[in-house]
This record gives C-alpha cells, sequence and structure tokens, in this order.
C-alpha cells in the first residue's frame, strides 16, 4: 500500500470535517493547486483511505426516536455468516459487528418508538434462526461522533 503523507493528512482533516467543502477552497487551505486536491483525493480513494461519502442523516427527524445496542448471542460462533444477511433484511438495523466478549454479535439499530423497538425484537431479531439470546441497550444520548483523529501513527 502507497504511503499517505503530511499533505494527504491534511486534506484528509479537512475533507473529514466538512466533506462538502469544495476543493478550490482545500487546495487555498493547503497550499497547492485544485488540481493536486483533485489528484490526491482520487488516489486515496482508490487506496481505501477514503471509503465512502454522502450525508449524514439524522434518525430523529424522520421519526426513529430510539437508537439502541443489541448484543446478540449465537447458538454457534460460525452461524454469523447466516445471521448477517437476516439482519441485512431489517432496514432498521445500520451495523452490524462480529465480536469478542459476552456476544457473538453486537447490532445498531433505529426504532420510532419502544413499541416498534419491541415489535423489531420479538418478531425479527429472535425470530432468526441461530439467535439464541439478546441484550438491548438503548442510548439516551450521543455525546460523541467523530472520524478517526488523523495524525502521524507512532512505530513501533
Amino acid at each position: 500500500m502507497e504511503k499517505i503523507d503530511k499533505l494527504d493528512r491534511q486534506i484528509l482533516n479537512i475533507i473529514s470535517k466538512n466533506a462538502r467543502i469544495p476543493f478550490k477552497d482545500v487546495a487555498e487551505e493547503c497550499g497547492v493547486s485544485r488540481a493536486a486536491i483533485h489528484q490526491r483525493v482520487q488516489r486515496m480513494i482508490d487506496m481505501n483511505v477514503i471509503v465512502g461519502s454522502g450525508y449524514h442523516i439524522n434518525p430523529k427527524v424522520l421519526g426513529y426516536n430510539t437508537c439502541t445496542y443489541i448484543g446478540v448471542k449465537l447458538e454457534r460462533g460460525s452461524m454469523y455468516k447466516e445471521v448477517v444477511p437476516e439482519f441485512e433484511k431489517i432496514p432498521e438495523v445500520v451495523e452490524c459487528h462480529f465480536t469478542t466478549g459476552p456476544y457473538t454479535m453486537l447490532i445498531k439499530l433505529y426504532a420510532r418508538d419502544n413499541e416498534h423497538l419491541m415489535e423489531l425484537l420479538n418478531n425479527k431479531i429472535q425470530e432468526i434462526p441461530g439467535v439464541s439470546a439478546t441484550e438491548t441497550l438503548i442510548s439516551l444520548r450521543q455525546s460523541v461522533k467523530r472520524e478517526i483523529p488523523i495524525c502521524e501513527v507512532e512505530k513501533p
């Protein structure tokens, strides 16, 4: 993998705070040409340093008032590959992780309210073959949301 340099990190810092910032503004802040910014961003996309772009949607505005994390225990950890496609069929599930610790998986989902959450748990998630137990944690408030810091990685 190609290495990212100081200018790449400076670009990442700027665009991670505002993905809609015009390249001319990034170029001005970095002291290079707009073409250089465009080329570097494209290279970082090609290298999978930048893996997406888009808008962040506020779930509450759409009526999803309950953010929930659910620890899922499976009958066997190897059932993960059969269970993931079932979670993909549930639009309210926005993240799914294969984990270590007390749960085989951890999912994040949004529900309209507690009644909707109970419906998702009882009629969808707990009905998936292989799911043996769940533990539900409701987020009362998200206090921090950010991208990973863009800094030099220390070498051991």
